[in-house]
């Protein structure tokens, strides 16, 4: 498919739904500073389909959502080390209007010289660099934050998030990017064979009810931080995801992966 033009988010939060009706299910979120391609327009419905850079995932947004940006400006995005917020939530100023942000958010603010930014953004918040690979500690702060978050189809924010979305999103504020969905994330990293082997940090894959896989972040002390309701924490053995509220096996445990490389 060509690309048409390309386009860059400049709101806090935007759906991307399977299809170009808007009751249509969220098959991924936007979050600030997420850039993407253009592939397709419908007039009809003022929708436009579009590719997500960062994972490849496509779907319709509401045309009036999209910030088109130059192809210029959008391989410069590819070649800058820009900033990622690790607040849950902070506020930037943007064209001399101020604009809350959430966590998991690129801000285009770069070290290097070289790029020519075409925006102006004041920001102050706590931040790190995307490229910038972090230790485990870090990744239990930030997978922390998202404490509680209800579990939302196709979410990627604090305020409503599923759980392959926050695998991917913990790993890359963490600067390990992985895919959106948990096909994908479980051929990516370094398999481990046994539960045995696994440290805090690695990444857990399971089955569902439904023939699907869910996933959820290894805490250490056999605890494992995952989305089902809410982003909860729960036992891990090896038969699977024990839960504190049923003392029941809710999914069970089909792989074990390792993103998070040794300091």
């Amino acid at each position: 498919m060509d690309v048409l033009g390309y386009g860059v988010c400049r709101l806090a939060l935007v759906p991307v739904r399977l299809g170009p009706e808007a009751h249509a299910p969220q098959v991924t979120q936007l979050l600030f500073g997420d850039h993407y391609e253009m592939l397709r327009v419908e007039d009809k419905r003022n929708r436009i389909y579009i590719r997500v850079h960062m994972d490849g995932t496509e779907g319709w947004i509401d045309a009036g959502h999209h910030h088109g940006i130059t192809q210029e400006y959008f391989d410069q995005i590819n070649l800058a080390n820009f900033k990622i917020t690790t607040d849950i939530t902070c506020s930037i100023l943007y064209k001399k209007s101020p604009l809350t942000i959430l966590l998991g958010s690129i801000v285009p603010i770069s070290n290097s010289e070289l790029f020519k930014i075409e925006e102006q953004f004041a920001f102050n918040g706590e931040s790190k660099s995307l490229g910038q690979k972090r230790e485990f500690e870090f990744v239990k702060g930030i997978a922390q934050k998202y404490l509680n978050a209800p579990e939302v189809q196709g979410g990627k924010s604090p305020f409503g998030i599923d759980a392959s979305g926050f695998v991917q999103m913990v790993l890359k504020i963490a600067g390990y990017p992985v895919g959106r969905l948990p096909q994908q994330q479980i051929n990516e990293g370094h398999k481990l064979q046994a539960l045995k082997e696994s440290r805090p940090g690695d990444i857990a894959f399971f089955k569902t009810s439904d023939s699907g896989l869910h996933t959820g972040m290894m805490l250490g002390d056999n605890r494992i931080i995952h989305v089902d309701g809410k982003v909860r924490i729960d036992q891990l053995c090896e038969a699977g995801i024990l839960s504190l509220d049923t003392n029941k096996i809710t999914h069970p445990l089909t792989d074990l992966r390792r993103f998070i490389l040794p300091a």
